[in-house]
C-alpha cells in the first residue's frame, strides 16, 4: 500500500490500466523521487504491465539497489528474464524469492511452468502477454484517506492495548516482542572466550579491560538482533581495534559478515553517525554506513563509476563540516545545483576517510 499522494494517483490509474497517464505522471516527478524505493518499484512494474521491458528492468535494477531482498522486485527481474528465455537467471531469482517466502504462488507457478515447458520452443509458444502478465509482481495498492488512517489506527490501538493488559495479566506474551529476531546462536562468545578475551602483547588502538571487552560484544549482539546494524557494528569496530583475543575478534568479523546493507527505508536515522564522530575516531566507523546532507562538486562520471568531493553539511549553504570523496561504481544522476542526501558506505583512505556510495535521494523538498 502507498501513502505518497503522487505515488497513490499513479497506482490508482495503473490499477484502471492507464498506464501511459501513470508513467507520465510519475516521470515529471523523477528528479524529485531520487532514491526512493517506493517510486523505482512502482514506475517498474508499471512498465512491466504497459509493456515496457527495457524500462521496466532499468527501475527494478534501481529498487534492487535500495532493497536488496525485496521480493516482489526479485519477482519482477525473474520474470523479466523468462521473457528474454534466460530460465537459468530466472529460476535463480524465482528461488530466492522462495528462500524468503516459501509459499509465493508467482514463483511456484512460474517455476512449475519452466518445468512443464523445459524445450525453448514450447515455453515460447506457452509465453504469450497474458499467460506472462500473470507471473508479473502486483502493482502497490494506493492508500487510503487520512480520516480513515487516524479512525483505523485508534481502533487497532485501542485492540492492541485491550491484548497487551489481557495477555500480560495472563503471563501469556508480549504482544509486542519482535517476531523475527535474528538467530544468534551461532555468535555467542564461548566460556573460553569470556575466560581469556584478552590479548597481552601486541600494539592496539584501545586497551579495554576483560568486561569492556565482553560489554561491548553483548551490547553488539543485541544490537544485531535488533537489526540495528550500523551501531552494532561501531561496537565491534571497537573490539577489533583492541586488544581483544583474536579469537573474539573473529566472532566479530563473523557477525559484521552476516549484516545487511541498508536502503533509505531502512536506515535507522538514530544510529547515524555525524561527521565530526567519524572524522575524530574514523577507524571506529570502519564500513559503517551513514546518511549525510550535503552538496557535490567536482562530478566525475563515466560507464564505470562516478565519483565527486560531498560537501557535508552544506546543504544549508551555511556550514561546511568537511569534504569527503564518494565514488559509487555506477553511473548516477546528480544535479550540482541541488542538496542531496547520500547514503554510503565510510572506508579508510591513505589521507582520511571516504564513502563508497550505496543510493542518493535529491529532491527539491531537501532545500527545505
Amino acid at each position: 500500500m502507498i501513502s505518497d499522494p503522487l505515488l497513490n494517483k499513479a497506482a490508482s490509474l495503473a490499477k484502471k490500466r492507464n498506464y501511459e497517464s501513470a508513467l507520465r505522471m510519475l516521470k515529471d516527478e523523477e528528479e524529485r523521487y531520487y532514491g526512493s524505493f517506493r517510486f523505482y518499484y512502482l514506475y517498474a512494474v508499471i512498465c512491466l504491465y504497459s509493456g515496457n521491458y527495457v524500462e521496466a528492468k532499468e527501475n527494478f535494477d534501481l529498487a534492487r539497489k535500495q532493497k536488496l531482498k525485496d521480493k516482489s522486485t526479485m519477482l519482477g527481474h525473474a520474470v523479466l528474464y523468462l521473457k528474454r528465455m534466460n530460465t537459468v537467471q530466472a529460476v535463480n531469482y524465482y528461488l530466492e524469492v522462495l528462500e524468503e517466502d516459501p509459499k509465493n504462488r508467482i514463483a511456484k507457478k512460474a517455476l512449475s511452468v519452466i518445468r512443464k515447458y523445459s524445450a525453448s520452443e514450447a515455453l515460447s509458444d506457452w509465453m504469450t502477454q497474458e499467460r506472462l502478465s500473470k507471473l508479473f509482481p502486483k502493482i502497490p495498492s494506493p492508500g487510503i484517506d487520512a480520516k480513515t488512517i487516524i479512525t483505523g489506527s485508534m481502533v487497532f490501538f485501542a485492540v492492541l492495548l485491550f491484548l497487551f493488559i489481557l495477555l500480560t495479566g495472563l503471563k501469556v506474551i508480549n504482544p509486542f516482542r519482535q517476531k523475527n529476531e535474528r538467530a544468534t546462536a551461532d555468535f555467542m562468545l564461548s566460556n573460553q572466550d569470556r575466560n581469556a578475551p584478552v590479548m597481552v602483547d601486541g600494539s592496539f588502538g584501545y586497551i579495554l579491560t576483560r568486561d569492556e571487552i565482553s560489554n561491548l560484544y553483548d551490547r553488539a549482539l543485541n544490537l544485531f538482533t535488533s537489526y540495528r546494524d550500523e551501531a552494532a557494528k561501531i561496537n565491534l569496530n571497537r573490539i577489533l581495534e583492541s586488544n581483544a583475543s583474536e579469537s573474539i575478534k573473529e566472532r566479530a568479523r563473523l557477525l559484521i559478515d552476516n549484516m545487511e546493507v541498508p536502503g533509505f527505508d531502512n536506515f535507522t536515522r538514530s544510529d547515524n553517525p555525524s561527521y565530526s564522530a567519524v572524522r575524530n575516531e574514523s577507524l571506529v566507523y570502519r564500513n559503517v554506513h551513514v546518511i549525510w546532507n550535503g552538496m557535490a562538486t567536482n562530478v566525475e562520471i563515466t560507464d564505470e563509476f562516478t565519483k565527486f568531493d560531498f560537501l557535508v553539511g552544506y546543504d544549508t549553504r551555511r556550514t561546511l563540516e568537511g569534504i569527503v570523496p564518494v565514488t559509487f561504481y555506477s553511473p548516477v544522476k546528480i544535479n550540482t545545483e541541488r542538496p542531496l542526501e547520500v547514503l554510503g558506505r565510510i572506508v579508510i583512505l591513505e589521507n582520511g576517510f571516504g564513502l563508497e556510495g550505496v543510493a542518493i535521494h535529491q529532491s527539491g523538498r531537501l532545500e527545505n
